[in-house]
């Protein structure tokens, strides 16, 4: 099965959208896709939404669900809190689900990445990480997941967007994820914003194209683990 995590700077949810979110990844992994509602900064901040989705994890381990096939799969805040989360589980020992799909994760709070563009990118997100971080370090694990200990960490499908500021926060990440060991695939989609696989809920999108290309890549990169047993 799939956990699935939705963006939304921290802050925002869009329920319609996230159903789409959920179905378009259950159509490509051949898998149920569950979407963790989250609590939202910010009234929750850190470390409320890790909590959260940390609790979802662990309920489908309680029911029988084993950890190795499990798939997590999140875009911007979702991206940001799924590796935050790898590593919380990986600090208290408990069994990590077999792979994870992140699309345009802020890795590293305490970069000023999204005040000025990055060397190469040049979308104005804004991950809101003041709200999210409420005072809590940006320069520390797990909420900056840049700087937690990556070793050991399951195989990670990194996505990000040529055009977007986050562009170089993957790259670091994905550098640091290889040095420590970790079986991570760095994907960059040329002329592509922040989460732009948004655009398969529009038909007129105009980044349709590469978004559907995109949900297919994932398809074929889960396709290497162990499918989900049936839903009860």
């Amino acid at each position: 099965m799939t956990i699935y995590l939705h963006g939304g700077g921290f802050a925002y949810s869009n329920p319609p959208l996230e159903r789409i979110m959920a179905y378009r990844l259950s159509q490509v992994t051949g898998r149920p896709a569950f979407a963790v509602d989250y609590r939202l900064a910010p009234a929750h901040p850190f470390p409320a939404a890790i909590e959260d989705v940390v609790a979802a994890y662990r309920s489908f381990l309680s029911q029988d669900v084993p950890a190795g096939r499990i798939l997590l799969a999140g875009e911007s805040a979702g991206a940001t809190l799924l590796l935050s989360t790898l590593l919380v589980l990986a600090q208290a020992g408990d069994p990590l689900p077999a792979g994870a799909v992140a699309l345009s994760p802020v890795t590293d709070f305490a970069a000023n990445h999204w005040a000025t563009p990055s060397d190469q990118g040049c979308d104005p997100a804004d991950p809101v990480g003041d709200q999210y971080l409420a005072g809590a370090r940006p320069d520390q694990a797990p909420q900056s997941p840049l700087y937690g200990d990556l070793r050991g960490l399951p195989p990670i499908l990194l996505a990000v967007g040529g055009d977007e500021i986050l562009l170089h926060d993957a790259r670091r990440f994905a550098e640091a994820a290889t040095t420590a060991g970790v079986d991570i695939t760095l994907d960059i989609y040329d002329h592509m914003p922040h989460a732009f696989q948004a655009t398969v809920v529009s038909p007129d999108a105009c980044h349709l194209p590469t978004a559907t290309t995109f949900l297919q890549r994932v398809g074929e990169w889960v396709a290497r683990f162990p499918a989900a047993p049936a839903v009860r």
